[in-house]
């Protein structure tokens, strides 16, 4: 499902990242009482009532000056708030109506967009008088409120949440494999695309970063639909200077967050780097079947027979605990094996939906985990297992109830992941392990 997509924008130390976190219930971005500390986006989703919006914090937006940073957050405000469909304008209420918050609301005036003025740091009602200066910005609807307590925040996404627009679940679903193609600037994905589709649905050139959008194809696959989203090249964050680098790295993450199955694509001559183990963490966090395909093979010389077999366990060094996702060595310049890469996202596409009888995983897993018991707790107590179960609607997640869940340490929880896999498989999905009182 396509989420509605929201932007919070603002000066400087206004409380944006604070609110940021209130509303995702995290503590992702970070929050100090010196001004212009968020640099980078953020990216979360909000719950409301049992509906999702997404949402991106930006940094605080300083106009006319000669900081480079600082101009650059006024081209990712300026692009985030294309991309959005409402805009949360967070001010100070204690410092009140500024020069820099009139400039914002020009820039908000002409987008046309829904527009929400949040008056910020109103941590009382004594103080909601403060707001109404704020009218004179002539933009959006008013709500004083505050990110540190959560002050009418509820009020606020009542009504927000009745502005948005969602996708009816049952009348708009659909229902396609989707593939997000991701990875670095100049990995090959356009060609890729293209080599599948058999026609040039994306410009290709030897400079990084010529798709700037992420464009929707349909693949017709032995009589079936496979929407393939050829995403602009992720950069490094800090290298992320102009708009239309910002714009792709949000549409890149948009295509993530959508997708079934991500394909990350790896350059055969240059191999895995920090950049690639980043866009793989995404991919992770948000629980999509991932495949890694190392492209332009055919570039690589002097290949033997355990070339592939070398590179790939290399591979799943670098990618540590993500040894599950399965690696494919193609060329989207000579179509090698490029529609092996298809069969393969169906194969983890299956996998992400399969669903282990609970009879099956007690019969399975329990005889085992008395063999390999948990530690004890620091108190010497017994920690026991009783009963495992898999929920979960749209990735697999697993439920083991025992006396003491706290105890559970990392290194088993990762001896009882590797268990599931070794006899259920799961190829190329990633697995949540949650543990419960019996």
């Amino acid at each position: 499902m396509k989420l509605p997509l929201v932007v919070i924008v603002g000066r400087p130390n206004v409380g944006k990242s604070t609110l940021f976190n209130r509303l995702t219930k995290s503590t992702t971005a970070i929050v100090d009482d010196f001004s212009g500390v968020t640099r980078d986006r953020n990216y979360g989703e909000v719950e409301w009532n049992g509906r999702l919006f997404r949402i991106i914090d930006t940094g605080g937006y300083v106009p006319h000056s000669a900081d480079l940073f600082e101009k650059a957050i006024k081209e990712q405000i300026t692009i985030a708030v294309d991309e959005a469909e409402a805009i949360l304008f967070v001010v100070d209420g204690k410092d009140g109506a500024t020069p820099i918050d009139y400039d914002i609301a020009t820039i908000l005036r002409r987008s046309s967009k829904p527009v929400y003025i949040l008056v910020n740091k109103i941590d009382m009602q004594s103080a909601a008088m403060n707001a109404a200066e704020f009218y004179s910005l002539g933009i959006g609807k008013l709500h004083d409120v505050s990110a540190l307590n959560g002050r009418n925040l509820g009020d606020f996404l009542d009504e927000i949440m009745a502005e948005l627009t969602f996708a009816d679940d049952y009348l708009e679903k659909d229902e396609n494999l989707k593939i997000a193609i991701v990875g670095k600037p100049n990995v090959g994905k356009s060609s890729l695309v293209n080599s599948l589709l058999g026609f040039e649905r994306s410009i290709v050139t030897d400079i990084p970063g010529t798709t700037r959008d992420s464009l929707d194809s349909t693949l017709k696959y032995y009589g079936e639909d496979i929407t393939l989203v050829d995403t602009a090249g992720l950069r490094k964050k800090a290298r992320v200077t102009e708009n239309i680098e910002f714009f792709s790295t949000v549409r890149t993450y948009r295509a993530i967050w959508d997708a079934d199955v991500a394909i990350l694509l790896i350059d055969a001559v240059i191999g895995i780097d920090k950049q690639d183990q980043k866009i793989l963490d995404e991919i992770i966090r948000r629980r999509k079947g991932v495949i890694i395909a190392v492209n332009k093979w055919d570039l690589v010389e002097e290949k033997e027979t355990n070339t592939a077999k070398f590179y790939e366990e290399e591979a799943k060094k670098k990618l540590g605990n993500v040894d599950y996702a399965p690696v494919i060595f193609i060329s989207a310049l000579t179509k090698q094996r490029i529609f092996k890469l298809i069969d393969l996202a169906k194969i983890v596409n299956e996998e992400r939906k399969r669903k282990i009888p609970t009879s099956e995983l007690n019969d399975v897993l329990l005889p085992e985990i008395v063999r390999v018991s948990p530690p004890a707790s620091p108190t010497g107590k017994e920690v026991k297992i009783k009963y495992i179960t898999q929920v979960g609607d749209y990735y697999p997640i697993f439920l083991f109830f025992t006396n003491e869940p706290r105890f559970i340490p990392d290194n088993y929880k990762r001896y009882l992941e590797k268990l599931i896999r070794s006899k259920f498989g799961f190829q190329g999905v990633p697995i949540t392990l949650s543990f419960r009182d019996k």
